[in-house]
């Protein structure tokens, strides 16, 4: 299981354990002292012979590649600013699923609602719920979003 901690503090910490096994401590007392298996400062002393400082350095975990450009995700945040109906999409308020079919339309690439917010967060856009009433007495939660950093009393 990977330890707690970003990218450069665990490479810190392999490149500690370099620098302790270069004075000639052992790999048990290098894992004790910096809280590591034994077996991972072995790896870490493996790699630093054969591939030298180098070697402990961080590798990106870079993902699956968007399917919307940058460029797109840009215009995607325009018409988000502008609203719905000014994006020829009904209702007054944008929702994940009306997102999803704008981007459809407008892109040709087909997003789950569900990963559609992930998109938008990755924009700054945050959700918030809004109450609208559907029966007399009967109330139900519909997302509406809004910029992030934009007041609630000021809309």
């Amino acid at each position: 299981m990977r330890p707690k901690g970003s990218a450069a503090k665990l490479e810190s910490r392999r490149r500690l354990a370099a620098s302790l096994l270069a004075r000639g401590r052992g790999i048990r007392e290098v894992a004790r002292t910096i809280g590591a298996a034994p077996s991972s400062v072995k790896r870490w002393k493996d790699a630093l012979e054969q591939g030298g400082k180098n070697a402990l350095k961080s590798k990106p975990h870079t993902g699956r590649p968007s399917r919307l450009s940058p460029k797109q995700r840009q215009h995607l945040l325009l018409m988000l600013q502008r609203g719905p109906q000014a994006a020829k999409m009904r209702g007054d308020h944008w929702t994940c699923r009306l997102i999803g079919r704008m981007i459809r339309q407008c892109f040709g690439v087909k997003y789950h609602p569900d990963h559609v917010s992930r998109i938008l967060r990755g924009l700054g856009w945050k959700n918030k719920m809004k109450i609208s009433p559907i029966k007399k007495n009967s109330r139900t939660t519909q997302p509406r979003l809004r910029r992030s950093g934009q007041s609630r009393r000021h809309r």
